[in-house]
């Protein structure tokens, strides 16, 4: 299944939130384990922006980019949202959501790596806009997708630590308020 208009939903509100950062946030937390802001933001501008698009050409993201400093570019929020595009061109081919990518050793449907990138589009877009002061929207659609793919991936995500215990929230709250809370966020 294609949810390139999901993605490309997700990721603008994400660049909208990482244009809202200010310099003098960079080192306040964040909710991400002991993440500052900074961490945070070189973390999404890594996976969200420059992996996304290798990964729509089923290729891996470049050994020298795993530990720059995005966030101490000036016009980081710029060069991310143009980063952004590219990945967005990139998986704007359909051909894209059909192929098979490598994931830790193992063959995975791009159509699901492509909802793990939506997943981590959105969390961390979440996170940052907790950590700045900033709302987060996230439309329906979205919010599906997102809630599908955390229901599908919360196990393995805590085995490895990239997801909190559960949050108890009530069964009849909104898809991303249940997707925030199963992925260990506290949506209140």
């Amino acid at each position: 299944m294609n949810n390139y208009q999901e993605m490309a939903a997700a990721a603008a509100e994400t660049v909208r939130v990482v244009r809202g950062v200010r310099d003098d946030q960079l080192k306040d937390p964040s909710p991400c384990h002991d993440w500052d802001v900074r961490t945070l933001l070189n973390h999404i501008i890594l996976w969200t922006a420059y992996s996304a698009e290798q990964r729509a050409y089923g290729k891996s993201v470049a050994e020298e980019l795993m530990n720059k400093d995005f966030a101490a570019e000036p016009g980081f929020a710029d060069d991310y949202a143009a980063q952004v595009d590219k990945a967005l061109t990139a998986w704007s081919d359909p051909k894209a959501w059909e192929r098979e990518l490598g994931v830790m050793g193992n063959a995975m449907p791009a159509a699901d790596v492509a909802a793990m990138l939506i997943m981590e589009i959105v969390l961390h877009g979440w996170d940052l806009a907790q950590a700045t002061g900033q709302e987060y929207h996230c439309p329906g659609n979205v919010a599906a997708v997102l809630l599908t793919t955390v229901q599908q991936q919360a196990g393995m995500f805590r085995q490895y630590q990239g997801f909190a215990d559960e949050v108890k929230i009530s069964a009849d709250a909104p898809a991303f308020d249940r997707a925030l809370a199963l992925s260990g966020r506290d949506p209140r």
